[in-house]
């Protein structure tokens, strides 16, 4: 029996990938785990369930090829991306099989998220989603607004300056929640369904009674707001998972994730979609504007309409006033006329009087007693 130890065995399974392999390969993946120390990145590549492999970016290609991939796509690497990169084969007697990445290419992983935002809008439509919520009307006045957004965000701050600033009592909840990276769509629908658990509270205690302004827990809208980033900071509001949520959720729902180029898929299901928190909250100042000026068309035609009803009605008391004075007596006295009583009450015959009967005549200006003969 011809034997070898395991250090030789490593040896010829080291020489049989150098011979028999080609120095590099470009290779889809995805990235399920990534770490750096002293300047290297270590990462998990998968392709689904079927493989899985370590890999390695040393640190004299990772410093290039980092800036390289956030140069075009904005975006660092990180869990859950699409990548493509050129790795070469290496065997280590100790750590066994790796990879090692040489090269990177951006344009594969802005592709794949084309491609995943493709799937999620036919989705959708197949679903009936795309334009579920714009069945919601939007209330007349809206004042209490849900706001989803990061706490520390300048967009969030740029958006409550400026509903603080408009002269409006707007009245604002916040519901944190991660707005970019791996955690975001789960942080966001987390807080939708803290929004939603709180109208339902609200409909529990009083399934009857309409809702106001002053009700705890009842809110008019829901704004989603962020600040600018990259095309893949965006990804999560591709997800159809999230997009769905939005689709049908009970209250109307504002988008404005700070992006100028591109639409979300979730910009496309909201019932309104504008470019940044600021221009959210110029769109609910200048509806209060328009709501309040139609108020006080109203209000001017309300003042018009009595204003006619009381010239009407005076007009109409006029007319009464001179067809009463037209019945007076007296003007009829005034007019040569008189009038004939006996015992108080008016002779309108000859045939009611009797010789001796008392009768008085009325004129203008007395009265004379007289007596039948």
């Amino acid at each position: 029996m011809n034997t070898i130890t395991l250090t030789e065995l490593c040896a010829i399974i080291g020489d049989a990938l150098d011979t028999g392999l080609a120095p590099t390969y470009w290779v889809k993946a995805e990235i399920s785990s990534l770490s750096e120390r002293s300047g290297h990145l270590y990462l998990d590549l998968v392709d689904g369930k079927s493989a899985k492999m370590r890999a390695t970016c040393w640190a004299n290609y990772k410093e290039v090829l980092a800036a390289y991939f956030e140069s075009e796509t904005g975006q660092r690497l990180q869990p859950g991306m699409a990548v493509l990169v050129e790795v070469e084969i290496q065997f280590h007697p100790v750590y066994g099989l790796s990879l090692s990445i040489t090269n990177i290419d951006p344009s594969y992983t802005l592709g794949e998220i084309a491609m995943q935002r493709q799937r999620t809008i036919r989705q959708l439509e197949q679903d009936g989603l795309l334009e579920a919520q714009q069945l919601l009307p939007l209330p007349t006045l809206i004042r209490r607004i849900a706001v989803i957004s990061s706490a520390n965000a300048a967009g969030y701050e740029d958006f409550k300056h400026q509903l603080d600033n408009s002269g409006y009592r707007f009245e604002t909840q916040l519901f944190g929640a991660t707005m970019q990276g791996d955690t975001a769509e789960k942080s966001i629908l987390a807080a939708l369904e803290e929004i939603s658990n709180s109208e339902a509270v609200l409909q529990q205690s009083s399934p009857t009674a309409k809702r106001s302004y002053n009700d705890s827990g009842h809110y008019d809208i829901v704004v989603i707001i962020r600040g600018g980033g990259a095309v893949t900071d965006l990804s999560c509001f591709d997800s159809y998972t999230l997009c769905a949520v939005c689709a049908q959720f009970e209250l109307p729902i504002i988008s404005g994730i700070g992006h100028t180029r591109d639409v979300s898929v979730l910009d496309m299901v909201a019932h309104q979609a504008l470019k940044t928190p600021t221009a959210v909250a110029e769109w609910l100042i200048h509806r209060m504007d328009e709501q309040n000026n139609r108020i006080a068309d109203l209000l001017i035609r309300l003042q018009r309409t009595r204003e006619r009803q009381i010239l009407i009605r005076r007009h109409r008391i006029e007319m009464l006033e001179q067809r009463l004075a037209a019945c007076n007596p007296e003007r009829i006295y005034r007019m040569g006329y008189s009038l004939l009583t006996h015992n108080g009450q008016v002779v309108r015959s000859v045939n009611q009087l009797h010789h001796g009967d008392r009768i008085t005549t009325h004129l203008a200006d007395g009265q004379i007693d007289s007596t039948v003969c």
